[in-house]
């Protein structure tokens, strides 16, 4: 694996393994009008990836209850059989899944998927009213949904007359038509077959929405191919890591685990954990909410290997453990995303955890969760880097004229390949400010690449809070703050937080004697709790305006950080 004594560059090893002939080997293909790499060989949908990998080794593990990966499939047969005969379901269609993370929401993700259906990963945190408009902009025509999502559905005025629902572990139904899944299950044979869908790579497969700067969340459209080669070029990075270091990636003696404290309608939670896990034949130790002291409990309960989650579960992770003296030594992996980890953070895993190896990457929901990739001791060497371009897609940094910047000059990041989502749903305005010539995607993030090839996320274009890996649109909270008839003026911005990355603050010109308990508790029912401001500046006089008339934002927003930092 050497090259003499030197040492293999990633360049080269992910040459050597991508050539011709080889398990990982890259081709040309067509998609959407354009010529991108994709990896030959692997599944070529979903369902290939669930059925090709069936066997009696265990896969959903959730308290006492146990799944082996040939029991998933044939409960999400029954499932997908379900779809079709009792509620008409066909290629095309959408089923929403809105839940916490039951082993249902996993087997009905790949039922639905299996049978060509548009699996619509709805936000568990929505309100009714955002909740309503998942539904009502998807179109959905079954809703798989749990108790406290039926009791929040019920909550809204919208009537949705076509819609099936079917219940999860639910005792009540508050007045809505719902057939509980367990007892329709019941008219399903215990071994009838998944039905046959004739499926392509190209087919649309899942609908996520990510929050815009704008408005109301967008139904990020992928395909079955999009979301297969990043789950592939997961797999070449990791090996060719090891091929770098001279060696064989370690068959594992004993079956890997990996803990899912991140939700899964986020593309880490159903991207990086669940489907990531299929041809790694790993355990998935779902958690019913997120816990630090459970977490580890059930890390040396499991043996789990994998962890892979935004900055702030990471840092509840190591406090949790540096509090109770504990290593956590079946952990080999502690991964990240969604927002950037802080160099300390880095080192404390490494510190922290005997044997497990920090790693990080920039992904977005529209690029499947990858772009970038850093792990191991080029992490710690790099803390503040995203890490190296996949495989599989280009990167290129651009100044406001289009044109490509130098090596360690800032401009937009812009990123093109297989993975890159389709098209946001019933938006096509939205596309055409996406994407450009080429259909290179603009993602809003400041960065710049290093001359290594490191990237480095510094800033972001879009009116965009990431609060602890949810993405949280400015516009869209302004709005809900200004249907308060004693607000005048609202300007929402991100303020630096040591655990979540950021958190939401907002100015407020009010008039009157409206208190800040009572701007939340009118909030409550129009924003989900992570999106409702953690800090408020109540004012009673206009917020400062450039010449333009524009608010000042920049200049509210640092004025909050220091406000909070003194605190």
């Amino acid at each position: 694996m050497r090259n003499g004594s030197r040492k293999m560059t990633r360049s080269e090893a992910l040459a050597l393994l991508t050539g011709p002939g080889q398990r990982y080997e890259l081709q040309t293909i067509q998609q959407y009008g354009q010529a991108y790499l994709s990896f030959r060989n692997g599944p070529s949908t979903l369902r290939d990836l669930y059925e090709e990998n069936r066997s009696d080794k265990p896969f959903i593990v959730f308290g006492d209850e146990r799944l082996s990966f040939e029991e998933a499939w044939q409960v999400s047969s029954r499932i997908a059989h379900l779809l079709i005969e009792h509620y008409g379901v066909r290629k095309g269609d959408r089923v929403a899944i809105s839940m916490r993370n039951y082993p249902e929401w996993i087997l009905s993700f790949m039922a639905a998927t299996s049978v060509g259906a548009i699996a619509v990963a709805m936000n568990s945190l929505w309100q009714p009213d955002e909740l309503a408009y998942g539904l009502s902009d998807s179109g959905a025509r079954v809703l798989l949904a749990d108790e406290e999502r039926l009791r929040r559905l019920a909550q809204s005025e919208t009537a949705f007359p076509d819609l099936s629902v079917l219940g999860v572990r639910a005792s009540e139904a508050y007045g809505l038509e719902v057939s509980p899944l367990s007892e329709a299950l019941h008219e399903v044979t215990s071994r009838v077959p998944m039905p046959e869908v004739a499926l392509l790579p190209e087919d649309d497969a899942t609908i996520f929405y990510t929050s815009g700067s704008t408005g109301h969340p967008k139904g990020v459209v992928s395909s079955h191919r999009s979301i297969l080669t990043a789950l592939l070029s997961w797999e070449l990075d990791v090996v060719a890591g090891a091929v770098m270091e001279g060696r064989e990636p370690a068959a594992p003696k004993t079956q890997p685990a990996t803990l899912l404290g991140v939700p899964l309608f986020h593309a880490t939670g159903s991207h990086a954990v669940f489907l990531a896990s299929y041809r790694a034949q790993r355990r998935v130790v779902c958690m019913y909410k997120w816990d630090p002291e459970e977490a580890a409990d059930l890390i040396e309960r499991e043996q789990v290997s994998n962890f892979v989650a935004p900055a702030a579960m990471t840092g509840d992770l190591v406090s949790a453990a540096e509090r109770t003296g504990r290593d956590l030594g079946s952990l080999l992996v502690v991964g990240g995303g969604g927002a950037p980890r802080a160099p300390a953070q880095v080192k404390s895993i490494d510190r922290t955890f005997r044997r497990a190896q920090p790693n990080t990457g920039w992904g977005m929901t529209e690029t499947n969760a990858i772009g970038s990739g850093i792990v191991g001791t080029e992490y710690l060497d790099h803390p503040e880097s995203s890490g190296r371009s996949s495989a599989v897609v280009d990167l290129r940094v651009v100044d406001e004229e289009g044109r490509e910047c130098l090596l360690g000059e800032r401009g937009e990041l812009q990123i093109r390949g297989a993975s890159i989502f389709r098209c946001y749903w019933n938006r096509p305005e939205a596309d055409a400010e996406t994407f450009l010539d080429g259909r290179w995607m603009r993602t809003g993030d400041v960065a710049y690449l290093d001359e290594e090839g490191f990237l480095y996320i510094v800033d972001r274009i879009k009116d965009m809070v990431i609060r602890g890996g949810e993405n949280i649109g400015c516009g869209g909270v302004e709005a809900a703050i200004l249907e308060c008839p004693a607000v005048v003026e609202a300007s929402v911005y991100g303020v630096p937080d040591e655990r979540l990355g950021e958190e939401v603050g907002a100015t407020v010109f009010v008039s009157g004697d409206c208190t800040e308990a009572e701007l939340r508790e009118f909030l409550k029912t129009r924003l989900s709790n992570f999106a409702i401001p953690r800090y408020f500046d109540l004012r009673h006089e206009p917020l400062p305006r450039t010449g333009s008339g524009k608010i000042l934002k920049r200049a509210l927003r640092e004025e909050a950080a220091r406000v909070v930092n003194t605190h």
